[in-house]
């Protein structure tokens, strides 16, 4: 089993896989001015939370992908071009060489440098805008801990265009070719952890699910450690937002922070149900192989700012909308899909439970 460390980098990296003022669809005015909208990806957790206000809003999406994951999303509502971000694998970026045009490009799949510089070279006089979604992993700073703004200093991989140096350093490379090529063209989004319907990684959803069905919860270490998140519902309508007024520039996207004993307590509530949370120890984690979702013990306190994106027009939902949501969406996946999350099982929490237990008589 791996370190807690390497569990950081999963995680983080996880998060971005995969709105202003959290508003509805329903309640989003249409625009006047119509974009063109290319989007690399646009099938995993976050690409539906960008593509469907874009619609909503009138806008034109064409979709860039292997055609393989979730090929009839959107129906006839998108148009998709076959291809890989490899040049090297079957017919590369050829569906996206020509003299066509676009008002923005999101890029949602880009982890290597060599796949991004391909596309941002190709696509370069023909587009309006770039943007690209990073992570705060791409950051060198996380395992120092302390305040991250957009001018902290970059991951660097050993070699730039090595592509097993680590997922963070991988991403910050990504992030520099895109600024590079772009200029002030660029819009670069550095979200935290990414969480609500349609999470693949079952790392948020574990906690609103366990706390539904009530009874002792095993939970994190540090109750008043603070944590950071972003709704992908808010980060995609906000994704367009910036579209729509022209906005380019470097953003990290995140939540306000929390402390982690008032975020158990709001999902507790907001899936009305009665739990108790009992604080675990790092020995019991550590004796009992646990990795608890989203919580990492081990390594300081970080402070992500987003004065730059809520000035930006970021907002974000209360986090018992964004609970609420999840778990209707968890309870309507099949009984298969909610079995397998990968994360701890009932009796590995009954067994820590009750080594903390027995520690306390």
């Amino acid at each position: 089993m791996g370190t807690r460390r390497d569990l950081l980098q999963w995680t983080l990296g996880t998060m971005a896989l995969a709105a202003t003022g959290g508003s509805v669809l329903a309640a989003t005015p249409r625009e006047a001015k119509r974009l063109d909208i290319l989007v690399l990806g646009g099938t995993g957790f976050l690409g539906p939370h960008q593509i469907e206000p874009a619609l909503a809003r009138g806008h034109r999406v064409t979709l860039f992908n292997r055609g393989v994951t979730a090929a009839g999303l959107y129906g006839d509502r998108v148009e998709t071009l076959i291809g890989n971000r490899d040049n090297r694998i079957d017919q590369g970026l050829k569906a996206l060489a020509g003299t066509r045009r676009w008002d923005l490009v999101i890029d949602n799949s880009g982890y290597i440098g060599r796949h991004v510089r391909d596309s941002a070279e190709l696509l370069h006089g023909r587009v309006g805008r770039y943007l690209f979604v990073s992570t705060i992993s791409a950051y060198e700073l996380l395992e120092e801990g302390g305040p991250i703004n957009e001018d902290s200093p970059l991951s660097r991989a050993a070699r730039p265009d090595e592509e097993l140096s680590g997922y963070g350093p991988m991403k910050a490379v990504c992030d520099r070719v895109v600024r590079e090529i772009y200029g002030h063209s660029a819009i670069i989004v550095r979200p935290t952890y990414i969480i609500g319907p349609r999470d693949e990684t079952d790392r948020f959803t574990y906690w609103i699910d366990r706390l539904s069905r009530g009874g002792e919860v095993l939970g994190p270490p540090d109750p008043a450690k603070q944590f950071q998140w972003i709704d992908a519902r808010d980060l995609g309508s906000w994704m367009i937002g910036m579209a729509e007024q022209g906005t380019t520039g470097v953003f990290n996207a995140a939540s306000r922070p929390m402390p982690w004993g008032d975020i158990l307590n709001t999902l507790a509530a907001a899936s009305g149900q009665a739990a108790h949370v009992r604080a675990a120890t790092v020995e019991v984690l550590d004796e009992l192989g646990i990795d608890l979702p989203l919580v990492l013990p081990d390594l300081p306190q970080w402070f992500i700012s987003t004065a730059a994106a809520e000035a930006a027009g970021l907002g974000i939902r209360p986090l018992a909308d964004t609970a609420r949501a999840t778990l209707e969406w968890w309870r309507n996946q099949s009984a298969d899909r909610r079995g397998n999350t990968g994360w701890l099982t009932p009796e590995r929490e009954r067994q820590a439970l009750e080594r903390l237990r027995g520690s306390r008589k």
